[in-house]
């Protein structure tokens, strides 16, 4: 399918998804909304990692303010429901892990678009802000669930109520994000992140995605049962009987994501 607010680029197990509106730092439209719920939804065959970055200075603005008429007469709550949701399930829910490569500044639910990938990784030029407060809104697209997870309820409510920049670097020193590299290093470290999840165990990674996520709600008794419901899952894969031959031969293994 061809996009018109995004470029997606599948190569060697990796799947790219560029949010492609730089004049407007990438801002979040209706089409593109929509563009990326189904971007995300019907990635190419063989992409064993996703990785979402944005073009141009920006990773994502977020919410475009200027387009599709007077936006304070936006029916908040439908376009949440409609807009928002089937798109952030569709990171949260994606069959690979997900990667954010935040080029440039994140705000608002362009923030929060990121903070939904399993791993963000971040320029030291990036910077995260909670921006609703700033025009009389709280934080939506899954701020209020993500962001207190992530730093503690102390962090999130003040990011949340200031409204002030994040850096990247004290993002990473927080735990919001896996880590913040030199801008020149940038694309050579999250290309080759997601060189490493393109090779590994694709439904061993599955399987950490799930139980890590219903740790924040199980019980340790539900939780020790998860764990060896999805281990034996696990276990029946190939890779497991590759992961334990090359142990014993003592070379890398050769993982083929099933």
């Amino acid at each position: 399918m061809d996009y018109q607010t995004l470029r997606v680029k599948s190569d060697a197990g990796i799947c790219v998804i560029t949010l492609n509106r730089p004049e407007v730092m990438n801002a979040l439209s209706k089409q593109m909304r929509a563009e990326l719920t189904h971007a995300l939804k019907f990635i190419p065959d063989g992409a064993r990692v996703l990785v979402l970055t944005g073009e141009g200075r920006a990773f994502c603005s977020g919410q475009d303010l200027g387009s599709g008429g007077n936006a304070t007469q936006i029916d908040l709550e439908r376009t949440l429901r409609e807009e928002y949701e089937p798109m952030l399930h569709a990171i949260y829910n994606a069959p690979v892990p997900v990667i954010a490569a935040v080029n440039g500044v994140a705000a608002g639910a362009g923030a929060n678009l990121a903070l939904a990938a399993d791993v963000v990784i971040a320029a030291e030029s990036a910077s995260f802000v909670q921006a609703f407060s700033r025009i009389g809104l709280i934080p939506d697209a899954g701020g209020t669930y993500f962001l207190p997870r992530q730093i503690g309820f102390a962090r999130a409510m003040g990011a949340m109520l200031f409204a002030e920049k994040i850096s990247a670097k004290q993002a990473a020193d927080w735990g919001m994000i896996w880590e913040s590299v030199p801008d020149a290093d940038f694309a050579a470290t999250w290309q080759a992140r997601a060189a490493v999840l393109a090779q590994g165990p694709t439904i061993a990674y599955r399987n950490i995605r799930r139980a890590v996520r219903a740790s924040l709600s199980n019980s340790l008794d539900g939780q020790l049962a998860l764990e060896a419901r999805l281990q034996s899952e696990t276990g029946k894969t190939r890779d497991f009987q590759e992961g334990v031959l090359a142990f014993l031969d003592k070379r890398p293994p050769q993982f083929e994501g099933r």
